[in-house]
């Protein structure tokens, strides 16, 4: 069956209602499609509440802080660091009740090592990227917080079944070009190399299995992302689609012929006045290139169908349509797999 998920983000400030908004979508789907439902992120809470405080909150025996330039290494905990884990602590009581019951799967998302290390400062200096050593140790304490995630999130959600965890890389290309800027702006970091990278993505992956989890790793709409996440053991990949690119859709094809998941970040509805969301032309972005680069199109059943990672809209009912359209999206899918 063709699976619906989400990316995470999602508007609003109030997490139980957002948390019951993904259920309601993704628990009850139409035959032939599998929901994958999503632990929320609310970035409109602020501080904390954004992908790097957030994910920054995990670091094990890492304490970080707000800068003048974003979040940086810290020499102690402080009222930065308490902040962001309340709002995660609150995200999973909010979890724990809108999930009451529920034994179905569920993914989560956190940024990567190196998306993380490429916005993550120093505390005394540039990115953590500049530093070979602490990019290490930012992906030990990430691995090591991760997997104390994961056994909170089942004490919360007891009867939980499968867990995904998605690692965001969506500067993974930028950080193997060497294209991000220094502290200063006025020279690039140098670009890391492919075995590098691979080794920085492990140690999180290995936890990630070792907590008796899945893995995906979602590059964004950058195809070089691809490779380091498939030879660091990731378990599926994901990778945002639109027009024609015959490199991108190569990719693709390796790791599904190596038994990925792939995930399939579409671009959102255009909404017609006379017929609503134009789901078809979403699910064309997958399907036409599928076939073009000649994947099978039973193999659409393993697809997941999300978004980039990004809010998925400015307002909470805006947001739900955007679910309920991408679950006629997987539909669709679902039903072209079967032809």
């Amino acid at each position: 069956m063709t699976t619906v998920s989400g990316p995470g983000p999602f508007p609003g400030v109030e997490p139980l209602a957002a948390q019951q908004a993904v259920l309601d979508h993704l628990v009850d789907v139409p035959y032939g499609v599998d929901g994958l439902p999503f632990l929320v992120q609310l970035p409109q809470r602020g501080a904390g509440s954004d992908p790097v405080g957030r994910t920054a909150c995990l670091l094990d025996e890492l304490a970080t802080e707000l800068g003048p330039h974003g979040w940086k290494l810290a020499d102690r905990p402080g009222a930065d660091q308490r902040r962001a884990a309340v709002a995660l602590r609150d995200d999973l009581t909010a979890l724990s009740i809108a999930a009451h019951g529920y034994t179905g799967r569920l993914t989560v998302g956190v940024l990567g090592p190196w998306s993380l290390a490429a916005q993550l400062y120093l505390a005394r200096g540039d990115r953590v990227l500049t530093d070979p050593g602490a990019v290490r140790d930012v992906a030990a304490s990430l691995a090591s917080g991760l997997a104390q995630h994961l056994a909170e999130l089942r004490t919360q959600v007891p009867g939980l079944g499968d867990v995904v965890v998605q690692l965001d890389e969506p500067l993974l290309g930028q950080v193997a070009a060497g294209v991000l800027p220094t502290f200063s702006g006025y020279s690039r970091i140098p670009a890391v190399s492919g075995p590098e990278l691979v080794e920085g993505l492990q140690p999180v992956l290995d936890a990630v299995h070792g907590a008796g989890a899945s893995s995906t790793v979602h590059v964004g709409p950058a195809w070089v992302g691809v490779a380091p996440a498939v030879l660091a053991g990731a378990q599926g990949v994901g990778l945002d689609v639109g027009a024609w690119d015959e490199r991108t859709w190569e990719t693709v094809a390796r790791a599904v012929e190596r038994g990925l998941t792939f995930w399939a970040g579409l671009p959102r509805a255009r909404v017609s006045q006379c017929a609503g969301p134009e789901v078809g032309t979403v699910a064309d972005a997958l399907t036409v290139p599928w076939k073009r680069v000649g994947l099978p199109l039973a193999r659409l059943a393993d697809v997941v169908v999300t978004t980039p990672a990004a809010p998925l809209a400015t307002g909470v009912q805006a947001a739900r349509d955007v679910l309920g359209t991408l679950v006629r999206v997987a539909e669709v899918v679902a039903e072209r797999s079967d032809a």
